[in-house]
């Protein structure tokens, strides 16, 4: 009868348990940079469409009544 093979099990290291935290909170701050990319670009939307509002309010003759 054969013994069955031995299988070597890695333990991690401290660098690596580094990395995977590194890792956890790094996708974590991509996520919060990508977030703040949108509101500045829905603050840019915005910016436009209010000058073209004052730019039309500005533009416009008042009517005679």
């Amino acid at each position: 009868m054969q013994a069955a093979p031995v299988r070597a099990i890695a333990i991690p290291t401290l660098s690596d348990a580094f990395r995977g935290l590194e890792s956890l909170l790094m996708s974590g701050a991509r996520r919060n940079a990508w977030t703040a990319v949108l509101e500045d670009r829905k603050r840019a939307k915005d910016r436009v469409e209010t000058e073209h509002v004052l730019e039309a309010a500005a533009t416009r003759t008042p009517q005679a009544t």
